[in-house]
């Protein structure tokens, strides 16, 4: 049972998950659909778009300089884009929330503009780096400045014409990866961005959708500077990192069966898959097709015995936002599980590597924290017990389907948090269980 109290959720052990689920709209592609709609030349249209906090934030952003971005039905967004070239300089700061996807994207794009602008976010957010875009946005001519030599929001931006850059990234970083191709769209010139491993690549699956060139070779990307981006229509998976927690949850929890439908399962975003196919885990993937650029698919799952693995090197990037989740699979896997190569996530919303720590152990999971890892030993039994959301989304999230395996009641504080990514998620949980499983604490 899920029940929703003043700042805290109580998750009961009720069990199984039954039934399908449609997840909501990928949080990473919308993202990418709403800037570059409000870039476009004319009225973009998108559906399936995810409707969460960081995904408004980013076109309340483009709302305040301008652009006109109206919800139609419950996923349905019109972008009346002003184009490349149409941004109005904001009259006041660009709070950006909990989102480090639009702050780093949205940098990019300010690069380039011809006016000032003031990014900030909230103080997770104040605390993140943002060196790892400041640093060759400036080296493509643009004025930015923030806490710590530009490493801190909020950030102050002066943007100009660009020049292009090759640009060898020192980490796998979507958001680095995106920050510098968008400028490279401004630019004069071929911008390059090489990366030392494969990140998320919905950015240049999206430049290819709707028109915009843009070349591979091995790691690297190439873009040319373009004069315009024409409108276009989107229809936007489910979010892979949304189905995450429920296909954990329904390997773990005895007798659940579950299929999840609309599901992205772009190669970049699903090392989980590997991750529990090496756990012993089958998941049938069926239903396979290419909307919009992504590739699609539902997934069935059911519950099954796990037992320990190790993941570490290129999987890691495939599977970072998953770790949480993927640590509560390993605390109810058969024998020890090791996470290596994954030392960002200390910078991510908190250092989610100490925050699972603390948290697990208050279940009674045996978990040790290395400087880039972790090493769980998987035990059957664990106890219900009050913890900390530390008001990261997924935290909160591998919480609740921790409390769902455990038992006795279990408390979560700061539930709201899952706005940012999820905001239907207690009551999509609720849904797929017997009775209220998940309600306010009173």
């Amino acid at each position: 049972m899920v029940t929703n109290g003043v700042g805290r959720m109580r998750v009961d052990p009720i069990g199984p998950l039954k039934g399908e689920l449609t997840l909501p709209g990928d949080k990473s592609i919308t993202h990418r659909a709403i800037i570059l709609g409000s870039l476009a030349d004319g009225i973009t249209e998108i559906t399936g778009a995810l409707r969460s906090h960081d995904c408004r934030d980013t076109a309340k952003a483009f709302g305040t300089m301008g652009v006109t971005i109206e919800e139609l039905g419950n996923d349905q967004l019109r972008i009346r884009g002003g184009g490349l070239h149409g941004l109005k300089e904001p009259q006041e700061v660009l709070d950006v929330g909990n989102s480090g996807t639009t702050m780093r994207l949205l940098a990019g794009v300010l690069a380039a503009q011809p006016f000032f602008s003031v990014l900030t976010g909230d103080r997770y957010l104040r605390a993140r780096p943002m060196a790892r875009v400041t640093v060759p946005l400036r080296s493509m001519g643009a004025t930015i400045l923030g806490r710590e030599g530009g490493n801190f929001p909020p950030l102050a931006i002066k943007g100009t014409h660009l020049r292009a850059i090759d640009y060898v990234s020192p980490i796998a970083s979507a958001q680095v990866k995106s920050a510098i191709l968008l400028a490279g769209l401004f630019a004069d010139g071929e911008t390059t961005v090489t990366e030392p491993s494969l990140s998320r690549d919905h950015t240049e699956r999206m430049f290819e959708a709707i028109g915009i060139p843009i070349h591979r070779h091995g790691l690297s990307l190439r873009v040319d500077g373009i004069k315009q981006i024409s409108p276009f229509q989107m229809a936007i998976p489910g979010d892979f990192s949304a189905a995450a927690f429920f296909l954990v949850a329904a390997l773990v929890i005895p007798r659940s069966e579950l299929t999840l439908r609309e599901v992205g399962i772009n190669p970049t975003r699903t090392g989980l898959l590997d991750a529990l196919q090496s756990m012993g885990a089958m998941i049938e993937v069926s239903r396979r097709r290419i909307v919009s650029g992504e590739p699609v698919a539902d997934l069935h799952v059911r519950s099954q015995a796990l037992h320990g693995t190790e993941v570490t090197g290129d999987l890691i990037p495939r599977m970072l936002d998953e770790i949480p989740i993927f640590a509560v699979a390993a605390a109810l896997a058969a024998g020890p599980t090791t996470i290596r190569n994954a030392a960002e996530l200390r910078v991510k919303e908190v250092d989610r590597l100490a925050a699972l720590v603390q948290e697990l152990r208050r279940f009674g999971v045996q978990i040790a924290q290395h400087p880039d890892g972790l090493t769980i030993q998987g035990s059957t039994s664990l106890l219900g017990c009050d913890c900390d959301s530390w008001g990261d989304h997924r935290m909160a999230m591998a919480l609740a389907v921790t409390g769902l395996a455990a038992e006795g009641s279990t408390t979560i504080s700061d539930p709201s948090c899952v706005s940012s990514s999820f905001p239907d998620f207690w009551e999509q949980l609720n849904a797929t269980l017997p009775g209220t499983a998940v309600a306010v604490e009173p």
